[in-house]
């Protein structure tokens, strides 16, 4: 079968292109009028996508619906890049603050202004 997708099936679908004259009536027109209805066909977006079945790779056809789903997985052609985790590879981390430090650093809260006390009659 050509043109259609290996996963779900889909494949080209008939319908109408319908062509229209006139301006619409909400831009402030007299409406659109149909001119002409012609059969045309709307065809799937296939892609070529390379997939391991049954321990094989294989190219299949599959629509862009099928493969945004993740019902396709694609073909692994290497490992992912990993960093060295060797300990002289590492570098060391900075030296913490102390406590005490940090506790200097931390602004002071502002207290809202008293208000002045007035005399009880």
């Amino acid at each position: 079968m050509a043109r259609v997708c290996n996963v779900c099936g889909k494949g080209p679908r008939v319908g109408n292109q319908v062509t229209l004259r006139g301006k619409a009536k909400y831009l402030g027109g007299v409406g659109t009028k149909v001119t002409g209805i012609t059969r045309r066909t709307f065809k799937p977006n296939l892609q070529q996508v390379r997939v391991t079945e049954n321990g094989t790779n294989k190219t299949i056809l599959a629509c862009t619906q099928c493969i945004r789903s993740g019902h396709v997985t694609k073909l692994v052609k290497a490992k992912p890049f990993r960093l060295p985790t060797q300990a002289g590879d590492v570098k060391k981390a900075a030296p913490k603050t102390s406590p005490k430090k940090a506790e200097a650093k931390k602004p002071e809260a502002k207290k809202a202004p008293a208000a002045p006390k007035t005399p009880k009659k």
